[in-house]
């Protein structure tokens, strides 16, 4: 099992929203950081928005306004809720996260597809 495993994606049309979670496995696994990132093919992983150890956020390009992240669940998920979703969203979202088990380590989540129809 990986250490971190994201939930939510799927297909919906323009306007709509999607919230997506990525969780920490593990009883003593928590979450420190966290870091969304998105990609289509042909391109490079875009950084959409991170949270740091106090749980402050920030959002780039067109996330801002629309997407936001936070805690789900004491410490071992972080959302990530995206609304007003539009064509150009389509793409598989990542979460990256600085994690805790007794010392502190790097992960990726596996990826997950979103998919806005016009």
């Amino acid at each position: 099992q990986a250490p971190l495993v994201e939930s939510g994606g799927g297909l919906v049309q323009a306007g709509g929203s999607l919230r997506l979670s990525c969780a920490a496995k593990g009883f003593y696994v928590s979450i420190n950081t966290m870091d969304w990132y998105r990609q289509t093919p042909g391109n490079q992983r875009e950084l959409i928005a991170t949270m740091d150890y106090m749980g402050s956020t920030r959002y780039f390009g067109s996330a801002a306004g629309r997407f936001t992240v936070g805690r789900d669940g004491a410490n071992n998920a972080v959302y990530l809720q995206m609304n007003n979703l539009q064509p150009e969203d389509t793409a598989v979202y990542y979460c990256k996260a600085e994690l805790s088990e007794e010392r502190k380590f790097e992960a990726w989540g596996q990826g997950i597809q979103v998919t806005v129809s016009s």
